[in-house]
């Protein structure tokens, strides 16, 4: 492992050009730029605000509903792009693998970094949001994303491997990560508060969902002032880690025989 990721930091220019080429060339040619990865969380929180704080009377009030929806969103809009465009970052990484023997790791983070980028901007539209509603009661606990991020980035990072590697084997498998994760949603609590969920059977099988607690590293320094507990960063830890090791065994397994499936 230790020379495979020495491998991947003697190869970073390529892959971090990589990265640079796609952060540009996503936007090129539009008006709004940057701005297309701002609107649709916006907009999403903007109509769920309406839908689910208007209509169906939410108790808590619109300055903590609207920046904990647009929390969630960002977080989602990660993990969901990690895993469905991840399905395809070997097969357009096809014309680089066949010419340069590039540790394969590195088309599935060039993927995550591009997207990193843009999760990046969206957290501090969250982060003003939820500073210019309703204020933030303690900033130092702000601190505390910070490895909070490197959790998502590294469960983003090996479900694009994973979905990366199904797809080359299985073209199948991109039709039903997008199944899968329509269905996830209604099972994570971006638009469910805890009061709201309360302590039914509902609340049980939410906090049995992993991202639950990747929820929690955003929203609760955000959001209640503390910092995430104990049991969120014990969660979220053991699911990355597992989710880095299954991703880590399974390239190691398919990595040198994956060019002849592409």
């Amino acid at each position: 492992m230790r020379g495979y990721l020495k491998q991947m930091w003697d190869c970073r220019y390529f892959w971090l050009s990589l990265v640079k080429m796609d952060v540009r060339t996503r936007y090129r040619g539009s008006a709004l730029g940057l701005g297309w990865s701002l609107l649709q969380p916006i907009a999403m929180t903007f109509i769920i605000c309406f839908v689910f704080h208007n209509i169906f009377k939410k108790p808590e009030p619109i300055s903590y509903f609207g920046p904990y929806v647009l929390s969630g969103l960002c977080c989602w809009a990660f993990i969901l792009n990690a895993a469905t465009q991840g399905c395809h970052c070997f097969q357009l990484a096809e014309i680089y693998i066949r010419q340069h023997p590039a540790p394969m790791a590195i088309y599935p983070l060039r993927l995550v970094l591009g997207l990193g980028f843009h999760f990046m901007i969206t957290l501090g539209v969250v982060i003003t949001a939820a500073a210019v509603m309703r204020g933030i009661d303690n900033p130092y606990w702000l601190v505390t994303i910070l490895p909070s991020l490197v959790l998502i980035f590294i469960l983003g990072w090996s479900l694009a491997t994973l979905t990366g590697l199904a797809t080359v084997h299985f073209p199948d498998s991109k039709q039903i990560t997008e199944v899968t994760f329509q269905a996830l949603f209604y099972l994570t609590p971006v638009m469910m508060t805890d009061s709201i969920l309360g302590n039914g059977f509902l609340a049980k099988v939410y906090k049995f969902n992993p991202l639950y607690w990747f929820y929690r590293l955003l929203r609760d320094p955000l959001l209640a002032g503390s910092p995430p507990s104990l049991t969120a960063y014990g969660i979220t830890t053991a699911t990355a880690l597992i989710a880095l090791v299954f991703a880590a065994w399974t390239l190691r397994r398919l990595e040198k025989k994956l060019i002849f499936h592409l």
